[in-house]
């Protein structure tokens, strides 16, 4: 059994700065891509940073250049730093994670249960 939480969401203006986590849990026996995404009210979840397990990452255009996605591979954790946060920012933000479990060759999609990020003065 494998588990996520996220952490790190709450309230800032906007131009502001937030760090989110994520830790992994359970039975493990090693992570490969991990990821975050977010949904906003009325629309469709959408990917926002990935990084690979030897720490290659990719963007989503909108958050290119003001988002870092980061991980601690020995805490097997996730990091996503925000800033210059926008009013366009706010959503639940989710993470996710590739993980393989302990006695498995399979791959699990895991998620977390989301943070909430609310970006208002």
């Amino acid at each position: 059994q494998v588990q996520l939480v996220e952490s790190g969401g709450g309230l800032v203006q906007p131009g502001g700065s937030l760090r989110l986590s994520c830790a992994a849990s359970g039975s493990i026996f090693s992570i490969g891509r991990m990821g975050w995404y977010r949904q906003a009210p009325g629309k469709q979840r959408e990917s926002l940073a990935a990084i690979s397990s030897g720490g290659s990452t990719n963007y989503a255009d909108s958050v290119k250049g003001r988002f870092t996605i980061s991980r601690d591979n020995a805490k097997n954790t996730v990091f996503l730093q925000m800033n210059t946060l926008k009013p366009e920012d706010t959503a639940v933000y989710y993470c996710n994670a590739a993980v393989r479990a302990r006695g498995s060759v399979g791959v699990l999609d895991a998620w977390g249960q989301g943070t909430l990020v609310t970006v208002s003065s």
